[in-house]
């Protein structure tokens, strides 16, 4: 079969399309034809190589699966599953995360036991499907499961320009908040506010924290002030603690991750002070995923895709992903 694969980390150009071995179908499993993959931030991540982070070579690719089941086994006639269904692909696994430690989905087949697939909805094309779940079901576990956003809310954004942020947005926006999106390219915010954001806030020119102050007023510890009720930081590093000085009294702060480092200087007097409320979000489930393809069938969300390009033109694609030149997500068709 045809393949995306890299054999040692290095630069980008270490990928290659090339002839793979075809997968082995276990009796219990489904053979899934591949149609389309999205790209997510920590693909450029792997192929470099993360401290830490052993992935196994060669390795293939690509998290964010969509495609139609060829075969079924001997044994996987009872999933409830059919030849011809189309199937999107649960990439996170006790034994590790597909593309990062277990071969990805830039190929054309793959053999899936049942309980890791999905049905995709006929409301939801494969290009769509092919978003989910790594950065959407994220973004929705975040803010809906963990998060509890409500109507009325104002919802910062820091980072709102890639697949996680692109989707806040819309949620947030589909939840009746009002939407501060930030993004450090100003190239990018006609996008954010097409896609919902009332504000967008170039950080390269403008102080987000100034921003909030001066739109929702200041927050204050005692007595009535202002900022936002909820701010979205999955960068950490410098815009951790900074970001606390946006937040009303009792509100939330939310984290998936840290892009910008994992051990930021902090400040706890803001956290007692402003009686605030840090809530982490690892991931999502599979009820998060099932929720976002629901969401997009209902046209209730709508993926934001910045192109859709052959597997073969994998290598620009990814130097754009990792030079942050992507509006949302690059989706791959095999």
């Amino acid at each position: 079969m045809r393949a995306i694969v890299f054999h040692e980390h290095g630069p980008i150009e270490n990928l290659n399309e090339e002839t793979f071995p075809d997968p082995e179908v276990a009796p219990s499993q489904i053979l899934v034809r591949v149609t389309a993959v999205s790209l997510n931030g920590f693909d450029p991540m792997v192929m470099r190589g993360i401290p830490g982070l052993k992935t196994p070579l060669p390795m293939i690719p690509g998290a964010d699966i969509c495609g139609v089941i060829e075969e079924l086994g001997a044994d996987a006639g009872k999933s409830g599953f059919a030849k011809g269904q189309r199937v999107a692909v649960i990439p996170n696994r006790p034994n590790g995360m597909m593309g990062e430690t277990l071969r990805g989905g830039l190929c054309e087949y793959l053999a899936v036991d049942p309980e890791y697939l999905i049905a995709v909805p006929d409301a939801v094309d494969d290009i769509q499907a092919a978003c989910l779940p790594t950065a959407y079901a994220t973004a929705y576990r975040m803010l809906h499961a963990r998060g509890n956003i409500q109507a009325g809310e104002k919802i910062l954004i820091l980072g709102a320009s890639g697949g996680v942020g692109t989707c806040c947005v819309q949620l947030a926006k589909a939840a009746g908040c009002t939407v501060v999106a930030v993004t450090s390219n100003a190239a990018k915010a006609e996008g954010l506010k097409s896609i919902g954001a009332d504000y967008v806030v170039d950080s390269s020119t403008t102080s987000y924290v100034d921003f909030v102050r001066e739109t929702f007023g200041r927050p204050r510890a005692y007595g009535v002030g202002g900022g936002v009720d909820v701010c979205v930081n999955y960068s950490g590093g410098d815009s951790w603690a900074e970001c606390f000085r946006t937040v009303r009294h009792s509100g939330r702060i939310l984290t998936c991750g840290a892009t910008a480092g994992y051990d930021p200087k902090t400040d706890i007097r803001y956290i007692w002070s402003f009686e605030y409320t840090i809530i982490g979000s690892n991931g999502w489930r599979r009820a998060d995923h099932e929720k976002m393809l629901e969401l997009i069938a209902e046209r209730r969300i709508v993926p934001t895709i910045d192109r859709i390009v052959p597997m073969r033109e994998i290598v620009p694609v990814m130097h754009d992903l990792e030079e942050r030149r992507v509006l949302g997500k690059v989706v791959l068709t095999v």
